[in-house]
C-alpha cells in the first residue's frame, strides 16, 4: 500500500533527490503527499485517481477541505497535509503579483485565477484591483450566479476600486461549463465596465475567461 514496496530506484522519493521533482510524473508527486494508499487501492494510483477527480492539478489546487474530504481514504492528517500544500501555491502567486506588475507574466495571473475558479459549480465574476504599477492590491469576488451586465453592476466595481485605491483592474469570470470561450455577453459587460472604471481614472487592462482547462485573455484575443 505504501511506496516502501518499489524498488528504490523507482520510490518517487529516492527518484526525487536523484533527479530533481521535474522527473517525477504527476500521480508520483502527489504520492509523496499521500504516501499509503488505502485498502485495495495503492498510493500511486490512490494518487491518480484524485487527479483524475479534479481534472488534474488545477483542479485539485482549487479544491477546499471539504471537497478532499468526500474522498475515501483521506483522513484528516492527509486532507490536512494536501490543503496546507495547495495554500502555499496560492500564496505564492498572490506573493508574485503584490511583488511586480501583474501583466509581466500573464501565464502567473492564468494558474492564479484557475486555482481560485476554475473548479467552482456556479459562475462567479471577480476583479483584480492593482495599484498604479499594475501589482495586485486585492482580488475579490463580487457577484455570483447568471452574470450579464444588468446583474454585474458596475457602481460595486466602481465603489471598491476607490475604496482600494486602484489604478487599473483585471476582470474575471468562469464558465461552469468549462469552455473558456469568451461570448458576445461577456465582450458587452467588459465594454460596459471598462466605460464606467474609465470615469474614476481606472483602466480595465484585461478580462480572463477561466474554463476546465483553459483561461482565456481578451487582451491576448485583442477583444480589449
Amino acid at each position: 500500500m505504501s511506496l516502501t514496496h518499489l524498488p528504490p530506484e523507482a520510490r518517487p522519493r529516492e527518484k526525487l533527490l536523484a533527479r530533481g521533482p521535474q522527473a517525477l510524473a504527476d500521480a508520483e508527486l502527489l504520492a509523496l503527499l499521500l504516501r499509503t494508499g488505502i485498502q485495495g487501492l495503492p498510493v500511486l494510483q490512490l494518487a491518480q485517481s484524485l487527479l483524475d477527480r479534479f481534472g488534474g492539478w488545477a483542479g485539485l489546487l482549487a479544491a477546499s477541505v471539504q471537497d478532499l474530504g468526500k474522498i475515501k481514504g483521506l483522513g484528516p492528517a492527509k486532507r490536512a497535509e494536501i490543503a496546507a500544500v495547495l495554500e502555499i501555491a496560492r500564496r505564492s502567486l498572490n506573493q508574485q503579483l503584490t511583488e511586480k506588475p501583474a501583466l509581466n507574466d500573464v501565464d502567473t495571473v492564468k494558474t492564479y485565477l484557475r486555482l481560485h475558479l476554475g473548479a467552482l459549480g456556479h459562475e462567479v465574476f471577480a476583479v483584480l484591483f492593482l495599484d498604479a504599477q499594475l501589482r495586485l492590491i486585492a482580488m475579490e469576488t463580487l457577484f455570483q450566479g447568471s452574470l450579464t451586465h444588468t446583474t454585474v453592476h458596475p457602481r460595486e466595481v466602481v465603489k471598491r476600486a476607490l475604496a482600494l485605491g486602484a489604478g487599473a483592474a483585471i476582470l474575471a469570470h468562469n464558465h461552469p461549463s468549462g469552455v473558456a470561450e469568451p461570448s458576445r455577453a461577456d465582450e458587452l459587460l467588459t465594454k460596459h465596465l471598462s466605460q464606467a472604471l474609465a470615469l474614476v481614472d481606472v483602466r480595465v487592462v484585461d478580462h480572463f475567461v477561466v474554463g476546465a482547462g483553459e483561461v482565456v485573455s481578451f487582451a491576448e484575443r485583442g477583444l480589449l
